[in-house]
């Protein structure tokens, strides 16, 4: 099976073109495989490319642990870069399917290859019962959250997966022999409050259009970056006054730029995309 890495900021996913070769049996399987950073390629996870019913393509995303997810925003923009320089649709502006609708994708060009990307990634959904979230607020804004005795305000968003902002100080930032990413975040991914799990992120706000953060990604653990995780910090930190409409994100992999626009309520994220490798898998 031929397969192509991408990441976006460093969420690197395993993609396959399911446009022009056969899918594969068993993409939850082949995700936990493939995704495996000592025994397979080492990813996310992985993407399938698909044919689109009403769109240039569709994508299919799985984690790491195998599991369906609805959306990826750093995943979708490397989509759009591999629809277009591998030439399933060379448009400059291009439609993906993905679990949450048909969303659209300006691309920029250099020397004829994607460069970056500016995704409208939608209006972001901010029904409790749809995030969904059992916390008080319809969304939860600053909502109590007891985790591992320790206390949190919590702001729920989805864009068409769950995430939970938190905001936090420096400890939280700090890499090293007790990591609280990876302390708390899987107890927050699985917390009860969360009937679908959650993406939790923590923020730190440096100025109204600047913050700094961190993800423990739902099935996949801590990654380098979270498209849609950005997306829903550039919401939570209006609807908690933290932070304005238009901010710029820094993640561990890189920056991402957000825009959360008044005129259509849509939110705009923008961010490079990069083809790393080719290869080949083995398949029986």
């Amino acid at each position: 099976m031929r397969f192509t890495k991408m990441q976006g900021i460093g969420n690197d996913y395993i993609y396959v073109d399911c446009v022009r070769n056969r899918p594969p049996t068993d993409p939850a399987s082949l995700s936990r495989a493939i995704s495996d950073r000592h025994f397979g390629v080492g990813a996310d996870g992985l993407i399938l490319i698909c044919p689109g019913e009403r769109a240039d393509a569709r994508m299919r995303m799985f984690n790491a642990d195998g599991s369906e997810a609805e959306m990826c925003g750093n995943g979708l923009r490397c989509v759009a870069k591999f629809v277009y320089d591998h030439g399933i649709a060379r448009k400059p502006r291009l439609a993906i399917e993905t679990g949450r609708g048909v969303l659209m994708i300006d691309l920029e060009v250099t020397n004829d290859k994607v460069s970056r990307a500016r995704v409208n990634m939608g209006e972001p959904i901010l029904d409790s019962a749809k995030i969904p979230t059992t916390l008080p607020g319809n969304p939860p804004v600053n909502a109590p959250l007891r985790v591992a005795d320790r206390n949190f305000e919590v702001t729920c968003v989805s864009m068409g997966n769950p995430h939970a902002v938190m905001y936090v100080g420096d400890e939280f930032f700090q890499i090293g022999e007790r990591d609280l990413v990876a302390e708390l975040g899987p107890k927050i991914e699985h917390h009860s409050a969360f009937p679908r799990r959650v993406n939790a992120h923590f923020v730190k706000v440096h100025s109204p259009s600047e913050v700094t953060m961190r993800t423990w990604e739902r099935g996949s653990g801590i990654t380098l970056a979270c498209g849609t995780g950005a997306c829903a910090v550039c919401v939570a930190g209006v609807l908690s006054g933290r932070s304005a409409r238009k901010i710029l994100a820094h993640l561990p992999g890189g920056d991402l730029e957000l825009e959360w626009s008044e005129a259509d309520t849509c939110v705009y994220k923008t961010g490079p995309a990069v083809e790393v490798f080719s290869g080949e898998w083995p398949t029986a």
